[in-house]
């Protein structure tokens, strides 16, 4: 190549070179970064897209399904977190940017920070409401626990329930309680009880630890079987400063294993006391009532009804007597009013009765088809009439009409 001759390069090959510099770049193989994301969106491959800012400059980022998986949390918006990857380039679009392989909060845990939103999640879903909980039962022949097998836990249980209520049978699942596979050994445990339906209250615990020890009853899938749950549950996950999500889905949340069979079962010599109270309650209730029904039975008995029966039986007359008087006078009373009303009416039909008239000398004009005649109108020379009278009826011819002159 000549002095001054210019050296020309493709767009490709010059990103090539830089991302090939990087790649190579043991500054750049592996950095620590601390910044506020913005701009995340979780694609729908898996992989994570967002930008890393400061007070004054950002860079671009991406973590892929694989990383973003083991996450135990998921980022947002406007957290501040510590990333750890490799600055390349992206080749098609001559863009560097971080390729994220880890990511923790920056001044809090990851898991402090899952189980912060996982807690706000279910119980924006309401599944923490105190409504939807279930009383325990009082008297429990079956506990269900649900733990390891080996830990101080299950010991505890069994003496405190041995102790309190030895009529109860403990039934042990053995389960993991730590690690990857504790969850789903637990979840196992819950709907081996339900299906089978041999407990009355099902105990899950386990004793003390960290954070990441207890982890296992903050796993989503395990709350939500606790919840859903038909027998009751009642938690009982480390000390009593420990809380995990399942103490807040349970029916009851017991500080510590102990404390849980506690809950679980009755104290007997507590039950016995209760009930030997409640007999002598029962017993004073029912010598109470005897010695009302007796003084009852005393009074009736010095009744004059029982002591003197016919005298009873004389007032009975006299009083059987008096109403039936009251009752006649009654009956003759309405008796005259009525007869009274009805010869008002009698006369009054007296009165119209036509019959009545004729008997003072009047008398009904018919034609020969039975119709009244009511005037000289109606009346033709030579007509036959009948005439109706009082105690009888004349035919007549009529030999002449003389109608009535008008004045």
């Amino acid at each position: 190549m000549r002095t001054g001759e210019r050296r020309i390069f493709t767009v490709s090959a010059i990103n090539e070179y830089l991302k090939m510099r990087m790649d190579t770049d043991e500054a750049l193989m592996h950095v620590w970064l601390r910044g506020e994301i913005s701009n995340f969106v979780s694609h729908r491959s898996g992989h994570f897209y967002f930008t890393l800012k400061d007070e004054t400059g950002r860079l671009s980022a991406v973590m892929f399904r694989s990383y973003a998986a083991a996450l135990t949390f998921l980022p947002e918006n406007g957290m501040k977190v510590i990333v750890g990857g490799r600055i390349s380039v992206f080749v098609r679009d001559g863009q560097y940017q971080l390729y994220a392989d880890s990511m923790e909060p920056d001044g809090i845990g990851a898991l402090t920070v899952a189980y912060e939103q996982l807690n706000a999640k279910l119980e924006g879903e309401g599944l923490f409401r105190e409504e939807r909980k279930r009383p325990l039962p009082a008297v429990p022949t079956r506990v269900g626990v649900i733990t390891s097998p080996t830990g101080a836990a299950v010991r505890d249980i069994i003496d405190v329930t041995g102790r309190r209520f030895p009529l109860c049978e403990v039934i042990l699942y053995p389960s993991l309680v730590q690690g990857e596979e504790a969850a789903p050994n637990l979840i196992a445990g819950l709907r081996y009880f339900n299906e089978k339906k041999n407990v009355d209250v099902i105990i899950l615990g386990r004793g003390g630890g960290s954070l990441e020890d207890l982890w296992a009853f903050n796993s989503e899938a395990l709350v939500r079987a606790v919840a859903a749950s038909g027998i009751p549950v009642i938690s009982a996950v480390g000390h009593e400063t420990d809380f995990t999500l399942c103490d807040f889905a349970a029916d009851r949340r017991a500080p510590t294993p102990s404390a849980a069979a506690e809950l679980a079962v009755p104290d007997a010599w507590e039950l016995r006391g209760a009930l030997r109270s409640t007999g002598r309650r029962l017993a004073f209730a029912e010598n109470q009532k005897l010695t009302r029904l007796r003084e009852t039975l005393a009074r009736l008995g010095k009744s004059r009804v029982l002591t003197s029966p016919q005298n009873f039986l004389d007032d009975r007359r006299l009083a059987l007597d008096a109403l039936s008087d009251k009752l006649y006078s009654r009956i003759t009373m309405v008796e005259e009013r009525k007869k009274a009303a009805l010869a008002g009416v009698s006369a009054k039909l007296s009165a119209l009765d036509p019959l009545a008239v004729l008997s003072r000398g009047y008398g009904a004009v018919f034609d020969a088809d039975g119709r009244v005649i009511r005037s000289v109108g109606q009346v033709e020379k030579g007509m036959a009439l009948l005439l109706s009278l009082s105690d009888g009826s004349v035919r007549a011819t009529v030999d002449d009409v003389t109608p009535k002159e008008k004045s």
